[in-house]
């Protein structure tokens, strides 16, 4: 799959390494005080959508329950963990579209943080409404092959108005319209989902047939990954 989060891949691919938990499970927990947080203090799932979609994320890695309890313990009270989500659009070499998503508690830390690697690797942040108008925000729902029927990962799709389905050697990925996310349960009959996360479409995607180009570009990505703040990558290169 192309133009989706590369975290997506990084979960499915089960490659994590040792090393690199730690700023996953930083992350994770980022989005679990989010949404408690952004909730109003909600702690029930099944009354926050945005934290249930966190906490599912959260146990498909294996985020241990201490952790998932400390975090759910700072988005409340007066003393909560003030955290801000972000959106940055940016240009990738080549004029590749970038959309970034972050959480940040301190704001101008992760802006100088992210230009700095954008532009670093021969990129530009973009204006606000430069790059989002290129992709379609709406929930993706992903169905691992050999754990479901097609014939019912195909009546999901119609039954949620699915816009979209695509496929590769292991997964289904149903992309559906996202008011419909918080409802998705009533339509899935007993489906089990790999993940249902929300996600960035690209309208349209591009090739790069220039290896040099394809390898700055996924260097671009990598790096941003690295950052404790971002929490998403999504881009309209086809192959990236």
């Amino acid at each position: 799959m192309s133009g989706h989060s590369k975290w997506s891949k990084i979960k499915r691919e089960k490659q994590v390494k040792d090393k690199q938990k730690g700023n996953l499970f930083s992350k994770l927990s980022r989005l679990i005080t989010l949404a408690v947080g952004e909730g109003g203090g909600i702690k029930d799932p099944e009354n926050n959508i945005k934290l249930r979609l966190a906490l599912e994320k959260a146990k498909n890695f294996n985020l241990p329950k201490v952790n998932i309890e400390r975090a759910i313990e700072k988005g409340i009270g007066p003393d909560r963990l003030q955290l801000k989500e972000m959106i940055f659009e940016a240009f990738a070499p080549g004029g590749i579209s970038i959309i970034i998503t972050a959480t940040s508690d301190n704001v101008n830390r992760t802006i100088s943080e992210v230009r700095n690697v954008v532009e670093a690797q021969g990129g530009k942040i973009g204006e606000k409404g430069s790059v989002l108008y290129l992709f379609k925000k709406c929930g993706l729902a992903t169905f691992e092959i050999s754990k479901v029927d097609e014939s019912a990962v195909f009546s999901f799709a119609d039954k949620i108005a699915s816009f979209d389905i695509d496929n590769d050697e292991k997964y289904f990925y149903v992309f559906f319209p996202y008011e419909l996310l918080s409802k998705i349960r009533e339509y899935l009959n007993g489906l089990t989902t790999d993940s249902i996360e929300v996600d960035y479409k690209a309208n349209s995607l591009i090739e790069i047939s220039n290896k040099r180009l394809a390898d700055r570009i996924q260097n671009l990505v990598k790096t941003l990954e690295d950052l404790d703040d971002v929490q998403g990558i999504f881009t309209n290169a086809k192959n990236i």
